[in-house]
């Protein structure tokens, strides 16, 4: 059964940072490609990043850019979100979502094409 879970969110005060996992069991992540997206209360879901299947194309929302770092480990079956420079606006829950295409640079953050979806990990910036 395909499953991802989300690990790593927490409380960390303005400027810190954290690293999000995503790991995938029941299926082999090499030919998805990964979006990670996020919803505080009261807001719609928003696309955050993605990354390729090859690694090799990412994406980022302009609220992270330069903040937020996306990266894949196939071996490790592991897609990650590394947040620096956190702010009290980046607090939301977290969720890494799948897609399989046979496109290896293709890297979208539109949420409505994901299949697959984490159960969501909570990330709390506050002094």
């Amino acid at each position: 059964q395909l499953q991802l879970v989300e690990s790593g969110g927490g409380l960390v005060q303005p400027g810190g940072s954290l690293r999000l996992s995503c790991a995938a069991s029941g299926f082999t992540l090499d030919y998805y490609a990964i979006g990670w997206f996020r919803q505080a209360p009261g807001k719609e879901r928003e696309g955050v990043s993605c990354i390729s299947s090859s690694g090799g194309r990412t994406n980022y929302a302009d609220s992270v850019k330069g903040r937020f770092t996306i990266s894949r480990d196939n071996a490790k079956n592991t897609v990650y979100l590394q947040m620096n420079s956190l702010k009290p606006e980046d607090t939301a829950v977290y969720y890494c979502a799948a897609i399989r295409t046979p496109i290896q640079t293709m890297c979208v953050m539109t949420s409505t094409i994901y299949g697959s979806w984490g159960q969501g990990t909570q990330v709390t910036v506050s002094s």
